[in-house]
């Protein structure tokens, strides 16, 4: 009869390790999925899922690869999968209720912190330019410039070729530099009036 040896010793640290590391890109995925939700609600429940998701499938991880590009490639899916099954759910409206709930918003004085610790981050002109990005290219042009991560990396979170990710990072900073501009030159003719 063979005995069974118990997990190696890199096996049985491995999963404590994953899960210090994978928590260590917490901060980075929440900004991110702030910016694919813009409710700090649906953020929290997008990053908390894709953690989920990480930890079940954390045996399939192959070490020595990047982590952190792997967690933002699952929250991208993952936004991705909500966003698509959000759009097969019938929708009921109720005016009156959405019009209360917009005088509620409409008469808020504060922010959440996750929302006043973006404010302060970027630049009110930059972050207005920003979102108003259209959704692709404002999640390429995040994920390059806010990110620093690689035109392949993105390409494989986006699901998309890397000369696309090259052409909407491109697009989405001349978008970006010609919204500014726009709103320096408005600035410059209110000072000169």
């Amino acid at each position: 009869m063979r005995r069974l040896r118990g997990p190696e010793p890199a096996a049985r640290t491995r999963p404590a390790s994953f899960e210090a590391d994978a928590l260590s890109c917490v901060d980075s995925l929440y900004r991110t999925a702030l910016r694919l939700t813009r409710s700090p609600a649906d953020a929290e429940d997008l990053v908390q899922e894709t953690y989920l998701k990480a930890f079940r499938a954390a045996d399939r991880f192959e070490p020595g690869t990047n982590l952190r590009a792997w967690l933002f490639t699952i929250l991208h899916n993952t936004a991705r999968n909500r966003v698509r099954d959000r759009a097969r759910d019938a929708v009921t409206v109720d005016s009156e209720t959405v019009e209360r709930a917009a005088d509620l918003v409409a008469g808020r004085t504060g922010e959440t912190p996750e929302t006043e610790l973006l404010r302060g981050t970027l630049d009110p002109e930059l972050q207005a330019a920003v979102d108003a990005l259209p959704d692709a290219f404002r999640q390429a042009v995040w994920l390059r410039d806010v990110e620093e991560f690689s035109y392949a990396e993105i390409a494989e979170m986006l699901t998309i070729p890397v000369g696309t990710v090259m052409s909407r990072i491109s697009r989405g900073r001349r978008m970006l530099f010609d919204a500014l501009s726009a709103t320096r030159e408005k600035h410059a003719r209110l000072q000169e009036a």
